[in-house]
């Protein structure tokens, strides 16, 4: 029977963005501590992803990015041999250490090695348990936690170097996916489903007007049953009625109740429910594919239970 892949890499253990950081290392271990402690780790194939190449980044991202992502990596590295600072902003909210670079590339080579394993049959699906996440990342800008949008170029990795027709992209992550939408409004290929608490960071989406696009911004405070009917009454007629040839997830699990970085009320058996609800479709219409990438979820107990029951669907467990 093919297996759930589970890729991960001691290199995005590496990125850390200063003391108190909400984004930091200690998300990736308390998720595998929990995947090992629960006996769900054992029902897994783990994997360590390579380094994506950067002709793949430049399928989502523009070469100038990308480019100015590594020369700062590159002057950083000077100023840290030199004695100078260890970190360099990105935005107010996002910074790299000279890790950085290898954790991103790693993080978006996850997604593309389990696009590669999914499509060829080796796997049945995976979750890739890495970091820096990705969706806020647009075209040719990082920003909120994120430097290269993991899901986004492995979507277009699918079309391009795949020959997919149609693939999905579904966010439940509390915050908009603003860099998925930035790069993927208007390609027919990518359907984009997400929600969002609103009005909350990054401050737009509401008004997405393109016709790939549906991202329902929710209140805060929104909880688990209005989500489930959101999901029954707009994200599944639209998933059917499209037939993906393959889904990726934007996994955030800072809609958890517990999450003081949102302020909206999903549990565990939310994360469960909605990710039964996308792999029934991928039964139907993608042959079972689907890959998963971890962005948001800061509370770190409910992240590692939410990934768990997110997990365990994926395996069948």
């Amino acid at each position: 029977m093919k297996k759930t892949g589970y890729f991960t890499h001691r290199d995005c253990h590496l990125h850390e963005m200063g003391r108190g950081h909400p984004e930091c290392p200690e998300r990736l271990s308390a998720i595998d501590d929990r995947l090992l402690a629960a006996g769900v780790m054992d029902a897994l194939d783990r994997r360590e992803p390579p380094l994506a190449p950067l002709a793949d980044l430049e399928l989502a991202h523009s070469r100038m990015y990308v480019a100015s992502v590594r020369g700062l990596t590159d002057a950083l590295r000077d100023d840290v041999a030199a004695g100078g600072p260890t970190h360099a902003q990105v935005d107010p909210d996002t910074s790299m250490n000279i890790h950085t670079w290898d954790a991103a590339l790693r993080a978006t080579g996850a997604a593309l090695a389990a696009t590669d394993a999914v499509i060829a049959g080796e796997l049945e699906n995976a979750f890739c348990s890495v970091r820096p996440p990705g969706h806020h990342a647009c075209k040719s800008e990082g920003m909120g936690f994120c430097i290269f949008n993991n899901v986004a170029v492995a979507a277009r990795y699918a079309l391009e170097r795949h020959g997919l027709q149609r693939v999905a992209i579904v966010d439940f992550d509390v915050h908009h996916g603003n860099g998925t939408e930035n790069i993927v409004a208007g390609d027919q290929r990518i359907l984009m489903l997400g929600f969002f608490q609103h009005p909350f960071y990054p401050y737009g989406g509401a008004q997405s007007h393109a016709s790939n696009l549906l991202n329902v911004p929710v209140p805060a405070y929104t909880r688990g049953d209005a989500i489930r009917d959101l999901v029954k009454e707009q994200w599944l007629p639209r998933l059917e009625a499209y037939r993906p040839e393959m889904i990726f997830v934007s996994a955030g699990f800072d809609a958890h109740r517990d999450d003081d970085l949102g302020q909206m009320g999903l549990l565990e058996d939310d994360y469960a429910w909605m990710t039964r609800q996308i792999k029934a479709v991928a039964d139907r219409h993608a042959q079972g594919r689907i890959v998963s990438c971890l962005e948001g979820g800061y509370n770190l107990d409910a992240l590692a239970r939410s990934v768990e029951a997110h997990v365990r669907v994926l395996a069948d467990l």
